[in-house]
């Protein structure tokens, strides 16, 4: 798969989108007979959750090196300003209408995220004097997409926003983390309703359900950060969202005890796979996670999910068997628990 998304760019683009529909259909097909009533495109025709779609929206250049777990790396920031023009994203929408009766899903960045990763003072200011002018147009771009999959028909839009689970993180507030990008100033009382606001402009009235995910950063099975989400759930009550999609199955994430500050508008997506162990968990432990969260929130608030995505390219495990066996346990799970607590 990695190496059909490196080729996009040497052959021709009706043959490309032959091969790609194919193996999205496969996918489709995958996520179907292991039993998930809800389905994406298993975002195959992105090299990596973000910087697709900054490729097609342009502005950005290769410039800017940083220390990440380790490793010495060069990453994009934004140079001049965007493009918002035709939706980028329509057609893949389209296609997954297309091809599944089950519930669908489709996931954009949010513009927090973007913003904190991409844009820099010694590089970005030509185009966007400060971070909030840069939130402000990648708004406009977002909104675009999101209207156009929602005119797909797609029945679920999420926003991932692991920029928001930072602040989770003690370490990383005080400076003291592997990835150097997130070396900044933080203030939780301004970037939080600053993340809220422009997740709000984005969706406001579209006829879809919209959820928001925010996981740990999680790169070759390590996070990038730790803590739980206390210090976040609070603050996320004026947010225009019906779901949020949280991690409790890996140790140094998420407690299910942050439920009680759970904002009472908000059903949860319930992290309960671990994606960042080879070997898959039990389904009575994710039994066990889903029942402990039941005994807070009334059933009908919380979904199943795994923790975070399952990433098909950036050389991420892992591997399709691997991430199929971890999903047919999911809904094992799933409907044992929906036999427990209905």
């Amino acid at each position: 798969m990695q190496d059909l998304v490196a080729s996009r760019d040497t052959g021709t683009r009706d043959r490309y989108l032959d091969k790609m529909d194919e193996m999205v259909t496969f996918a489709i097909r995958l996520q179907e007979e292991a039993g998930l009533d809800v389905v994406s495109d298993g975002e195959w025709r992105r090299n990596h959750y973000i910087t697709d779609f900054l490729t097609r929206i342009g502005g950005f250049e290769t410039v800017r090196k940083f220390k990440h777990q380790g490793e010495e790396k060069l990453t994009d920031v934004v140079v001049r300003p965007i493009t918002v023009g035709d939706p980028v994203f329509s057609r893949d929408a389209d296609f997954l209408v297309a091809h599944t009766d089950r519930v669908t899903k489709f996931a954009l960045p949010s513009p927090f995220l973007i913003a904190t990763r991409y844009w820099h003072e010694e590089h970005s200011v030509e185009a966007y004097p400060t971070r909030q002018h840069f939130i402000d147009h990648l708004v406009e771009a977002l909104r675009n997409e999101a209207q156009a999959i929602a005119n797909a028909g797609i029945d679920i839009l999420q926003l991932d926003d692991p920029a928001i689970t930072y602040f989770c993180d003690q370490n990383v507030m005080q400076g003291n983390t592997h990835d150097e990008r997130l070396r900044q100033e933080w203030d939780i009382d301004k970037q939080i309703p600053m993340a809220v606001s422009a997740i709000n402009a984005i969706v406001e009235g579209l006829p879809l359900s919209v959820h928001l995910h925010c996981c740990h950063s999680v790169y070759k099975r390590m996070s990038d950060v730790s803590g739980n989400y206390k210090p976040v759930l609070p603050r996320l009550g004026n947010a225009r969202i019906d779901c949020l999609n949280l991690e409790f199955a890996y140790t140094g994430t998420g407690d299910v005890t942050d439920l009680e500050e759970l904002p009472e508008h908000l059903d949860v997506g319930l992290g309960i796979v671990d994606i960042r162990t080879e070997s898959p968990q039990s389904v009575e432990q994710m039994v066990e996670i889903g029942s402990r969260a039941a005994r807070i929130l009334p059933p009908e608030r919380i979904a199943i999910n795994p923790d975070c995505g399952f990433a098909p390219g950036a050389a991420e495990p892992p591997s399709i068997d691997e991430a199929f066996e971890k999903l047919k346990r999911m809904c094992a799970a799933a409907r044992r628990l929906r036999e427990i607590h209905t």
